[in-house]
């Protein structure tokens, strides 16, 4: 006997944000995260559940400040402080109109409204749908799910502990209830990031929910 779901999604202010299943982030990608490929068929069952959903795609020039091969001596995964902060130094990723920013192939999510394309700023990243991470640039997604009555946002995808959280968070500064759908979500957990990114989104306010509790 299946178990009802413990939440009900509303589809007049409900919205699905799926997080970058795109080719690099998988197995085998060039910013691999462990098992991202696990998420494509449960964020495939989830957005069924949902009229509203968005997409985001990491979607840099070549050029991309975050590349380590542009900083002269400094290889990935390394911190440099720029203007807006601390940034981590990632392996070329999702560069623009290349196999490795595509969508995974399984991704099946046909009915989304929108693809946020974010961190394609050459000079600032951005792993939040939201805000990029001078923490001034907005992407427009605020504004868009405000105009179209969103009120409840579902997180999804990769990683948990970068794009996923900064995500999540700006959606709580933004005003909106927010819950991140654990199972639904992979991490790179660089350095403890990940124990870190939950702390910060407990804090904030971040519901921490599983797929079953939509699915049932």
């Amino acid at each position: 006997m299946t178990a009802e779901p413990k939440f009900r999604i509303n589809q007049a202010d409900d919205v699905l944000l799926v997080v970058d299943l795109q080719n690099d982030f998988m197995p085998g990608g060039a910013l691999a995260v462990a098992h991202g490929d696990e998420v494509v068929p449960l964020a495939n069952r989830l957005a069924r559940l949902f009229t509203h959903v968005v997409l985001t795609q990491d979607w840099h020039p070549r050029a991309h400040i975050s590349f380590a091969e542009n900083h002269a001596g400094r290889k990935p995964f390394e911190f440099i402080t720029l203007p807006y902060g601390e940034q981590v130094l990632w392996p070329v990723h999702c560069v623009q109109q290349t196999p490795g920013a595509a969508f995974h192939r399984d991704v099946d999510i046909p009915h989304a409204r929108a693809v946020i394309r974010k961190g394609h700023h050459q000079h600032v990243d951005s792993y939040s749908a939201f805000v990029e991470a001078d923490h001034t640039t907005p992407t427009g997604l605020t504004g868009y799910l405000r105009d179209t009555g969103v009120k409840r946002v579902w997180c999804c995808g990769l990683a948990t502990d970068f794009c996923v959280a900064w995500s999540s968070l700006d959606a709580c500064a933004a005003g909106f209830d927010v819950a991140v759908i654990e199972d639904a979500t992979r991490a790179i957990d660089l350095n403890g990031s990940l124990d870190a990114a939950w702390r910060e989104m407990n804090a904030a306010g971040v519901r921490r929910v599983r797929a079953a509790d939509l699915l049932g």
